[in-house]
């Protein structure tokens, strides 16, 4: 039988076992971060009376992600077809993997097979939208939640995937993002803040006790996260090796350091040191060291720990107080300030004696990146919500919002 002729993103797989075996792993721990990862963490801070509503959020994620990255995702985010626009998005070629078998790899990584290739880079494209809910919190439509899921995963994460990662623009202009600084986090977090100022502050924010209801939910979520994020980042070096190696102690060096570096700042403007400050320190601390995993050494890695933690700490508290938006669950503090952090930072802390990639990096050009991710994912999530607002409809009256939405939304929870 005459093989297929590969499509224009593929190469004819040269299989790697040991790399397989890795990969197979890392996409485990990575679909863990979502379910029951984020959903706990998010979970817990939430009141009690919007947890399971909230856990919602991540469960429509993941269902809704998971079938349109098999009908469309993965080849606008991925494929190189000739309707490929511009580096901008990939084509169709690949829709309903449609081309795929057991004998391709994609060009990137040869030595998987591009089901699994598929499948681990599903998991960063479900756990991105699931990272904005945390914005819009307790107060949007769970249909609303639900087309915004969709339309958000093919309008902003798909173009901006095959931008960085797919042979897009700005990964041949040498932007760098080792397992999705921007990608994920500035883009998450990006696209919170613009939910969050599109539909307004929950009743009574400011003024009413909205403190997390069960912590312990939010820490167990934390090292679910923490113990997934190994799976994120060392696997990102597609391989296990030695870069591998050196991005897993980076993580766990870094979200270490954030921990210390938001609880010192924490103790000296709150008095005391709290939990969920330590937790989202290390969540910071994750985010920051993203983009720089397999790219910077030891050193590196502490100096941009220590630095996201308190860079998050402004985000999440100073800078939310002082503008005085809704930002539930802090997406834009934690995510997108992490995220922009450490991406700025690659530019300064990556070499070329930890990744042969790193040649020539510069903060300029991570700069330029930053603005053109920033751009199209703050335009975009824009334009989704106005789609949403128009159709289902934003956020749930202020009866509802009261109520809670676990009842409300789900006919669920305490009654």
């Amino acid at each position: 039988m005459t093989p297929s002729p590969l499509l224009a993103h593929q190469a004819a797989l040269q299989i790697d076992s040991t790399a397989t075996g890795w990969i197979l792993t890392s996409t485990a721990l990575v679909l863990l971060m979502t379910l029951p990862g984020l959903a706990l963490f998010y979970g817990g801070m939430v009141r009690r009376k919007n947890l399971l509503a909230t856990i919602a959020h991540s469960t429509a994620a993941l269902a809704i992600v998971t079938v349109l990255w098999f009908v469309a995702g993965y080849s606008l985010s991925f494929g190189q077809g000739p309707d490929a626009i511009n580096g901008l998005i990939g084509g169709l070629d690949a829709a309903f993997l449609n081309g795929v078998g057991i004998g391709t790899a994609h060009s990137l990584s040869p030595g998987l097979p591009e089901f699994l290739w598929i499948a681990y880079q599903l998991t960063f494209a479900i756990i991105t939208p699931a990272l904005i809910a945390g914005a819009f919190a307790e107060r949007m439509k769970f249909s609303a939640s639900l087309l915004f899921f969709g339309l958000w995963h093919l309008i902003v994460y798909a173009p901006i995937c095959h931008q960085v990662w797919g042979g897009g623009y700005l990964g041949s202009m040498g932007v760098l993002d080792f397992a999705g600084g921007a990608v994920v986090h500035v883009n998450a977090g990006v696209a919170g803040l613009v939910c969050a100022l599109v539909l307004g502050p929950r009743h009574g924010f400011g003024r009413d006790n909205m403190a997390p209801h069960n912590l312990s939910l939010t820490a167990i979520g934390t090292g679910l996260l923490f113990v997934g994020w190994l799976g994120f980042n060392a696997g990102s070096a597609w391989a296990a090796d030695g870069i591998a190696a050196v991005a897993a102690l980076n993580t766990i060096l870094a979200a270490a350091a954030a921990a210390l570096g938001w609880m010192v700042v924490e103790w000296i403007d709150h008095k005391k040191p709290t939990l969920l400050g330590l937790l989202s320190g290390i969540v910071g601390g994750l985010v920051g060291v993203t983009p720089a995993a397999g790219l910077v050494d030891p050193k590196g890695a502490f100096l941009i720990g220590a630095i996201s933690g308190p860079a998050c700490y402004f985000g999440a508290v100073w800078l939310k107080r002082a503008l005085k938006y809704d930002d539930s669950l802090d997406a834009f503090g934690v995510h997108g300030m992490g995220g922009i952090v450490g991406a700025l930072l690659t530019g300064v802390f990556a070499t070329a004696a930890i990744n042969p990639v790193a040649e020539g990096a510069s903060i300029l050009n991570q700069a330029l990146g930053l603005v053109a991710v920033i751009a199209w994912s703050a335009v975009g999530t824009f334009f989704v919500l106005m789609i949403c607002k128009f159709t289902t409809g934003l956020k749930v009256t202020r009866e509802q919002e009261i109520e809670g939405l676990d009842v409300t939304q789900h006919g669920e929870g305490l009654h």
